[in-house]
Formats: structure tokens, sequence, C-alpha cells
């Protein structure tokens, strides 16, 4: 009867041993190589007419070795359930030799493997302090969103010439040298672009321009760093690029008439809300957006502090030396004991938020149910249409329809899994953390988040 032995190594870090006799497998081996033989396939003979000689000749040794890793697996795997053993990965194999198996001579054989266990630690959510900033909504605030939502409701128009830092420009980029001649193969770009993205200094010389108007401009002094930056990228150049000079012919001059705040306007800013009748109305519903949009981006900085808090704060032990073995052998890849090393870091870290996620999923119970990834489903279709129910009319079973197909997407409902289950971890940790409410200005929440980012 086989019997496995357990030794420990290291720190979380246990060998197994399969010790295996005759008796234990060259039953399953005679019996694999007749069944072998009946289904064997070779010129010259009927199906299932093979001599069991010819048979165990040609096929046997590969017959016996599979046999013996067969057993060894299933001794394995059958210890590791009785004996509850919580391991990392797949147990990795020892100095296996396979051509040390001969059929010709069947005989007692031991089978090493190194396993990784999970180590066991503690999570207190509700030591854990947090901020919860509220942006404060200014006026301004409200004043731009005001502007920005008149343009895009607004009606273009085409005014002879350039007048205000609001007209929008399209215009080819034509490479050129200092002199203005044109570069023979240099580049050349259509474009389309607000007069307020040119650098202050430089919008004069747009100031009365017409189409088929031509400008020279060096990159550098047309453009300030970030405009210049996006430029650049658009005309295929880099950063260090911005000394180069091009002809810009105005192809078109465009003005956005501002809507007027009036009903209609409203209705077609907010479809979905026909309560808003005045001037005051719409600042409110404004007011409300951006604090939906910021109390959602605060919530989720919230989120990322209780994320750090617990990876930074929880200690938990590591099988090391199994680990990055495993990382050399156990991936799709191998990789050498440099790349192992290299790599172990942002694995470990990746590893160690694996299991508090996990544990807070169990400890907390929950679940993922298919209705919940339908909805998700659903959400994502809304989402492609700008959040508007009613841009599909009547026909709903087209959204039935739609989630059905993505119920049979094996990726989106893994990837929909993971995202939903985060999200409703996330939603039971805040109610479980100490969370401290501040007061911060936009500008201060944006550089929070960008520091952190950076």
């Amino acid at each position: 009867m086989a019997t496995i032995t357990r030794e420990n190594i290291g720190l979380l870090n246990d060998k197994l041993t399969v010790n295996l006799s005759k008796e234990d497998y060259y039953t399953g081996f005679e019996q694999s190589l007749k069944k072998y033989a009946k289904n064997a396939n070779i010129p010259g003979f009927r199906k299932g007419m093979v001599p069991a000689g010819l048979v165990k000749k040609m096929y046997g040794q590969s017959v016996f070795t599979d046999e013996i890793f067969r057993k060894v697996e299933a001794e394995l795997n059958a210890y590791i359930g009785k004996e509850q053993l919580d391991i990392f990965a797949q147990p990795l194999p020892l100095d296996v030799d396979a051509r040390a198996l001969d059929m010709n001579n069947p005989a007692d054989y031991a089978f090493a493997f190194e396993i990784g266990l999970k180590p066991s630690f503690e999570l207190d959510p509700s030591s854990i302090t947090v901020t919860r900033y509220k942006i404060t909504v200014t006026e301004d605030m409200i004043n731009d969103e005001v502007a920005r939502l008149q343009t895009r409701f607004g009606k273009m128009t085409e005014p002879e010439a350039v007048n205000s830092d609001d007209n929008v420009l399209n215009v080819t980029f034509t490479e050129t040298d200092a002199t203005g001649t044109l570069l023979e193969g240099g580049i050349t770009k259509d474009n389309s672009l607000l007069v307020k993205y040119f650098a202050p200094s430089f919008r004069n010389n747009l100031q009365g321009k017409k189409k088929d108007d031509t400008i020279h401009l060096q990159i550098s002094q047309a453009f300030e760093d970030k405009e210049a930056e996006t430029i650049l990228a658009d005309l295929g150049l880099q950063r260090e690029d911005n000394n180069r000079f091009f002809n810009l012919t105005i192809t078109k001059v465009g003005l956005v008439e501002k809507a007027e705040l009036n009903e209609e306007f409203f209705l077609a800013a907010y479809p979905n809300n026909d309560s808003i009748k005045t001037e005051a109305d719409f600042r409110n519903a404004v007011k409300e957006e951006i604090e939906k949009y910021y109390d959602q981006s605060a919530r989720n900085q919230m989120q990322d502090q209780i994320y750090h808090a617990l990876l930074d704060n929880v200690s938990i032990e590591f099988p090391e030396s199994f680990l990055k073995r495993w990382l050399q052998s156990g991936g799709e890849k191998p990789k050498t004991a440099e790349e192992a090393e290299k790599d172990y870091p942002v694995f470990v870290n990746q590893l160690k938020w694996t299991l508090i996620s996990s544990k807070l999923t169990q400890d907390n119970k929950i679940e993922v149910l298919p209705e919940d990834i339908r909805n998700f489903a659903k959400m994502q279709l809304f989402s492609y249409m700008g959040g508007q129910l009613g841009a599909l009319g009547d026909n709903q079973q087209w959204v039935e329809d739609y989630a059905n197909r993505m119920m049979q997407d094996k990726k989106f409902v893994e990837d929909s899994y993971h995202r939903i289950s985060a999200e409703k971890l996330f939603n039971v940790l805040e109610t479980q953390v100490v969370a401290k409410e501040a007061p911060i200005s936009v500008e201060e929440f944006t550089k929070l988040v960008e520091n952190h980012h950076h």
C-alpha cells in the first residue's frame, strides 16, 4: 500500500514523499496496457487484434510511466485533501527522473515533492482609520460646468474671421524650416484646435485671420508645455521635437454660439429630469452632478486608503524559497533564478492582497450571483449609451438579449465576477473602518490623487 511521509524543510515549506511498491501500480499498468491494445491502430492488424507482446514492446514503457505518475498524483491529491493542507499552487517535483522507471524491472519507487503552505493571519478592519474627503463645490466650478454644457449644446456658426479665443479652427500643419520653406518629405497633418489652446502670447497672430490664411510658427513658441505635448503626439513627434517649424493653414473658422438658458436647453442637458424650469433649478442640478462625481471620486480614494492600510500593515509570512522556485518553473514560461528574484517583490505583493481579499470575502460571506453579472452587463450597455435608458426606446428585449449574450462570454463573466466581488467587499469594508470626514478643495484633492499615482 502506498505511503506518504511529510518533512518540514523551511518556513511554511514541507517535503512530501510518495512511496510506491510494485503492487500499488502494476495491476493498473496491466489493465491500461490491455485497454491500449483494444484501441491501438497498427498497420497490418485489425483493431483490437494486435498481439499483446507487440503492444507492450511498442508502447509499454510510456504506458508504464504514465500509470506510475497517475498513481503518484492520485495518492498526493488524496493526502493533501485528507490532511486539509492549504497550499500555494501545485506541488513541485524534486529530482524526478522518468528514465529510472523500467517496465522490465518493476520496483518500489519514491517520489518527492515540495509544497508551500499558506500562512494564517489575523485581520481587523475596525482598527483602520481613513479620511472621507468632502470636496467643496464652488460657484466657479458651477459656472464652468454651465458654460461647458452651453457650448456642448450650442450651435456651430462660421464667422468670416477669427475674433475670439473660443473660435474653433480647422487647420493643416505643414512642416517647414526656420524660414518657412517647405521641407521635402516633411510632416503634413490636419487638426482641429480652439484658439485658447495656443499660448496667450501667440494668440494675437491669429486674430482677424480667415480661411486659407497661413501663419508660420514654431511649436515651442506657439503652445505652452501641456498643449505642445498633445500637438507633438498628434504629429507623431516627441517632446524634444518642440523646436520644429510648421506652416499653419486655416481651412475653416468656426464658433459655437452657446445655448440660451431656457427650458429647451435644460431638457437637452438633463433629458431624464423635466422638473428643471429656471436657471436656479438648472444650477442646482449642475451642483448635484458635480457633488455626485466628486463624492464617488472621494469614495474611490477612501477605498484606496483601505487597500493600502491592509496591504501595508497586515503582517503575513511567506515560504519565500518555495515561491521563488515556483516562479522559475511553475508559470507558463520558465524563468532563471535571477528573473525570479527580480519579479518576486511584485509577485508576493499581489499574492498578499489575494490572500487578504480572499479571507475578507470569506469572513464577510460575500457572494456574486449570476443576476449580479447580468445586471452588470446591462449597466455596461447603458454606460455605452451615455447612461440614457431611453436611448433604446421601448425595445428593452434588446437589453435582455445583450445580457444573455454576455453571459456566454467566459472572459466577460470572469472579469465581471472579480470586479463585482471587489466592489461588494469594499462596500462592506467602508462600514467597518473608522472614517473621519474632512472638507477639501478640488485643487487639493486633485493634487492628493496625482501625488499618490506618481
